[in-house]
C-alpha cells in the first residue's frame, strides 16, 4: 500500500473527534432507551461498533487529511459515505424505540437529537471540504462564490433533517407505516448521496474550478429536495393536518425553485452568446490549416479564460 502524503493533522483530528462524539450521542440515546438486561446488551453492542468504525475511521481520516490542500475529495466522499450510513441505521433505531414507546412524551429529548444532527451533519460536510484550505483556488471571487454554493448545500441539508425529525418528534397523529418509511429512507439516501455529488463536482474539476460550471448539484437539489419536498410538506400539512410542518422551509423551496430556474436560464443565454463569438475568434487564427507562428491556438471553454489568453498573446507580441 502507498504511504499516505503528510497529513493535515488539525483537520484529521477535528473530523475524528466530530465523528466519534456525535456517534457517542447517538450511542447514549439507544443505551436510555433499553432497561433491565438488555441495556447491558445494546451498550456492549454499540461499543464494539464503535471500536470498529474508529478502526476504519483511522485509516480513512489520514488519507482525507491528506487531501485537503489538493483539488481531490475523493476520501471525503468515502468518509461522508461511511460516517452517513452506519450514523443513520443507529437514528433510524432510535427513532422506532420513540415509535414503540408513545408513553414517552420527552419532548426535550426528541428536540435534542434534532439539534444534534443539525449541528454535527452540516458542520462535518464544511469540514471535509475545507475552502480556506483550498490554496489552488487564488481567485477571491470564485472562492466566495465557491462557499455561497456550499452554504446552499447545507441549507438543504437542514430541510432533509426537518423532514426526517417530523417522524420522532412528538406527533398528534402519527402517519402511515409506509409512509413514514418512506420518508425517512428517501431522506437516508439524500443524505448519503447529495453531498458526495458536491464534492466529487470539486474534485472533477480539478485546480481549474470554474464555479458557474458546477450545475449538477443544483440540478439534482432542484428535484430531489426543492420540489419533491414541497410535496411532502403540502401532503403532510393538507392530508394529515400536520401543524408542525415548516412553513419557512416551504418559502425556502418555492424561492429556491425560481432563483435556481432563473440562474439556468441565465447561464444557458451566456453560454449561447460567448460560444459563437469565441469560435468565430479561433476559425480566424487557423489559416488553410496551417499553424502561424505569431499566433497562440487554446481550446477555451470559459469565455474569461478566452479574454485572458487574448490579452497575454498582445502582450507578447507587442501589438
Amino acid at each position: 500500500m502507498v504511504p499516505p502524503p503528510p497529513t493535515n493533522k488539525p483537520h484529521v483530528c477535528l473530523s475524528t473527534i466530530l465523528i466519534m462524539s456525535s456517534m457517542a450521542l447517538i450511542d447514549a440515546y439507544l443505551v436510555e432507551q433499553n432497561h433491565g438486561p438488555r441495556k447491558i446488551g445494546i451498550c456492549i453492542m454499540v461499543m464494539v461498533g464503535d471500536i470498529c468504525f474508529l478502526i476504519v475511521l483511522r485509516y480513512v481520516a489520514v488519507w482525507v487529511g491528506a487531501e485537503v490542500r489538493t483539488a481531490k475529495r475523493g476520501y471525503a466522499m468515502i468518509l461522508w459515505f461511511l460516517y452517513i450510513f452506519v450514523l443513520e441505521i443507529k437514528v433510524y433505531f432510535v427513532y422506532q424505540n420513540y415509535k414503540a414507546d408513545r408513553k414517552s412524551l420527552d419532548a426535550l429529548a426528541r428536540k435534542a437529537l434534532t439539534l444534534l444532527l443539525s449541528i454535527c451533519i452540516p458542520v462535518l460536510f464544511v469540514v471535509l471540504v475545507a475552502i480556506d484550505h483550498m490554496e489552488y483556488v487564488r481567485a477571491f471571487k470564485k472562492r466566495e462564490e465557491i462557499r455561497n454554493r456550499l452554504f446552499w448545500v447545507v441549507v438543504d441539508l437542514l430541510d432533509i433533517l426537518d423532514i426526517q425529525a417530523n417522524l420522532w418528534e412528538p406527533q398528534k397523529k402519527g402517519l402511515p407505516l409506509w409512509a413514514e418509511g418512506l420518508m425517512f429512507f428517501y431522506c437516508y439516501i439524500l443524505l448519503l448521496v447529495l453531498p458526495c455529488v458536491s464534492l466529487s463536482e470539486i474534485s472533477m474539476q480539478g485546480i481549474n474550478i470554474v464555479p458557474h460550471k458546477m450545475l449538477l448539484y443544483p440540478i439534482l437539489s432542484l428535484v430531489t429536495i426543492n420540489i419533491i419536498t414541497l410535496f411532502i410538506r403540502g401532503g403532510n400539512m393538507i392530508l394529515y393536518r400536520d401543524a408542525r410542518v415548516s412553513g419557512i422551509l416551504i418559502g425556502k423551496n418555492i424561492l429556491a425553485i425560481i432563483l435556481k430556474t432563473c440562474s439556468f436560464v441565465q447561464y444557458r443565454r451566456q453560454l449561447q452568446n460567448a460560444s459563437p463569438a469565441f469560435g468565430v475568434e479561433l476559425q480566424k487564427n487557423s489559416v488553410n490549416g496551417g499553424v502561424n507562428p505569431g499566433v497562440v491556438h487554446v481550446n477555451i471553454h470559459d469565455p474569461q479564460d478566452a479574454g485572458r489568453a487574448q490579452r497575454t498573446h498582445l502582450i507578447s507580441t507587442g501589438t
